[in-house]
């Protein structure tokens, strides 16, 4: 019964961190390809740069990731104590971002970056146990 439990809560937890990196990167992604806001909104008002961020499918497809993110963060709350699922969510999604940021944005992530992520990581696992 508790190692299913166990299971239970740390499942919800990766997934809950798995949504916030994809929503994270994908809303950076659309945000490099749109460009810079200020020189949209100079060229069509401020309903135009909306326009913009709104009918942009990287943008839009992140932002559902993120709302999904929430309501699976209220489910891992409901199941799990609130002094593990917070950090643990928090640190597993700033290692993803890390590794994400590299793969995926072509980020140059450098060594004190790195070392910082070990650390976070390290973290996770004295929480685990």
């Amino acid at each position: 019964m508790i190692l299913s439990q166990t299971v239970r809560i740390w499942s919800s937890i990766s997934f809950v961190a798995a949504l916030a990196i994809a929503g994270e990167v994908l809303i950076a992604a659309g945000m490099r390809q749109l460009g810079d806001l200020d020189i949209i909104r100079e060229r069509s008002g401020i309903p135009g740069a909306i326009k913009a961020v709104l009918t942009d499918g990287k943008f839009v497809i992140g932002a559902l990731c993120m709302a999904l993110n929430f309501f699976a963060m209220l489910f891992a709350l409901s199941i799990a104590e609130l002094s593990l699922a917070a950090p643990a969510i928090a640190s597993l999604t700033y290692i993803g971002n890390a590794i994400a940021a590299k793969l995926f944005l072509n980020e140059k992530v450098d060594h004190r970056r790195w070392l910082a992520t070990g650390f976070v990581a390290v973290g996770v696992i004295l929480l685990a146990h």
